[in-house]
């Protein structure tokens, strides 16, 4: 973690066991060791099935739609909402089945469509509705026959094999995510943090020290893992650590629930519930500084509330994170805070190296396969026996 993109304090007075800590990083060593697929995605020597030259021609278009479920989608979002302040192009994100779907007649896209097996059905029947025959696609999908697979040959489209060894969680820093985030003239090069990190005794004593305290707080029956977002541009990119601790960890009567408030305006709803409510929760805090932001008009404010004078929408909500971290203190809620201090792919890489080695790690210390989704599967295939 490095001072210069974000800084995190760590859970207070949580008073994990050495071996705990030890087992840690023994397993972070072997992981980052081992030849894996998804660890070998988040650093530089990644090699993406895809060359920049084959995106020449869809980079001229202005406006984008990427058709996918969960992972396939997720990450992508996430990238371009937090940083939409550098992307020109306009992307749509369909990434769920809706009734009256809005179509665009008048523009011509260029089609992302996403889908690790080629056969989720969702995405099957989106990409049915909203493909126009002038549209460009683009097709990510494992090399392999597949109903989008046929389809992309029906409609010549580009076709990128998607790592079959990369689950659709994982995948955000594979050509799913980064694919995308080159049609949105982004430095894909600057998201891979991995090689950095890893030289850096920072990140292991932070990622060692939240594991062991997460670990610490499930082993007490906390099992509510509470996102306390003070970032609107940040949302997605919650959405996708949603997907990936709850996808990754809950199996065997195990695992996390990850619940996402937005702030402020959660404040005026459940706080009530996290400061007085029941005890199986604990908390992360994350802000962004941001500077480009509305301030306060200083002649329509009342005398009575002159001290609103000169502030920013920034300081305000800061004010109100603070606030709550010392509220927290007092009653000795758990929880740790991030603060983003350049919002940028270096950032945003960060982020999502730490997420996942973060999540791998409690997968293994909770002996579940953090990579499968088993009961899943159940409902895909309950689904297709009723239309059938």
């Amino acid at each position: 973690m490095l001072k210069k993109f974000f800084l995190l304090k760590n859970f207070k007075n949580i008073y994990s066991k050495n071996s705990d800590k030890k087992k840690i990083i023994k397993i972070l060593k072997e992981i980052l060791n081992k030849d894996s697929q998804i660890i070998k995605s988040l650093g530089k020597n990644y090699k993406n099935n895809y060359k920049t030259k084959q995106l020449f021609k869809y980079k001229k278009s202005s406006n984008y739609r990427l058709i996918g479920m969960g992972g396939s989608a997720l990450g992508t979002q996430a990238i371009y909402d937090f940083l939409k302040h550098k992307i020109k192009k306009n992307f749509i994100f369909i990434n769920n089945l809706q009734n009256n779907q809005k179509k665009e007649t008048k523009k011509n896209f260029t089609n992302l469509i996403v889908s690790k097996s080629g056969n989720t059905i969702e995405t099957i029947v989106n990409s049915n509705i909203v493909i126009k025959k002038k549209d460009k696609n683009i097709f990510i999908t494992e090399n392999k026959k597949s109903y989008l697979n046929i389809l992309a040959e029906k409609l010549k489209a580009e076709i990128i094999d998607h790592n079959n060894f990369i689950g659709g969680r994982y995948s955000v820093l594979s050509e799913v995510g980064m694919l995308p985030a080159e049609l949105m003239g982004l430095n894909t090069h600057n998201f891979k943090q991995l090689n950095v990190l890893v030289k850096n005794k920072k990140f292991f004593d932070y990622i060692v020290n939240n594991v062991a305290s997460t670990f610490f707080l499930i082993k007490k029956k906390k099992f509510n893992s509470v996102i306390i977002n003070y970032d609107e541009k940040s949302e997605s990119l919650f959405s996708w650590y949603q997907q990936l601790i709850a996808e990754s960890l809950g199996k065997k009567k195990k695992g996390l629930l990850p619940v996402i408030s937005k702030m402020p305006k959660d404040n005026h709803s459940v706080m009530q519930y996290y400061l007085d409510g029941t005890e199986n929760n604990f908390f992360t805090l994350f802000y962004v500084h941001d500077n480009k932001v509305e301030k306060m008009k200083n002649e329509t404010i009342l005398s009575s509330h002159k001290f609103l004078k000169n502030k920013k929408i920034s300081n305000i909500i800061y004010a109100q994170k603070k606030a709550t971290e010392n509220v927290f203190n007092k009653q000795k809620i758990p929880f740790r805070s991030f603060e983003i201090v350049r919002r940028d792919e270096k950032a945003l890489g960060e982020l999502f190296c730490f997420f996942i080695l973060e999540t791998i790690l409690l997968g293994k210390l909770l002996g579940v396969n953090p990579f499968d989704q088993p009961a899943v599967e159940l409902i895909k295939k309950e689904t297709k026996k009723i239309l059938i």
